[in-house]
């Protein structure tokens, strides 16, 4: 597993930074954040778990973060991705174990 401090981010403006696609990663991850906001994330998994999403079957564009991201069970908290209707998966991180 990877370091999350090797992950490496490149900023698309100042309020978007991707993760490019690589390895498994069938998808980029795009995490919407202000630089502000980035210096204090990277205490958890989180960047890892938008990289995670991005290998899913069926994921469609690109594996999203919000600002609020923080480490969840699968996806992030703060995380969001589409899913083809018939090659994609349904996962309950992604719907949240809490909601029922």
């Amino acid at each position: 597993m990877k370091d999350q401090k090797s992950i490496h981010l490149r900023k698309m403006d100042d309020f978007r930074f991707m993760i490019e696609k690589h390895d498994a990663m069938r998808v980029p991850g795009i995490v919407y954040i202000d630089e502000d906001l980035l210096k204090i994330l990277g205490t958890d998994e989180s960047m890892k778990q938008v990289e995670n999403v991005a290998t899913l079957p069926g994921i469609v564009h690109a594996s999203l973060a919000m600002p609020d991201i923080h480490w969840g069970y699968g996806f992030p908290i703060g995380g969001v991705a589409a899913f083809d209707l018939n090659e994609g998966v349904v996962s309950p991180g992604g719907v949240g174990y809490d909601i029922n």
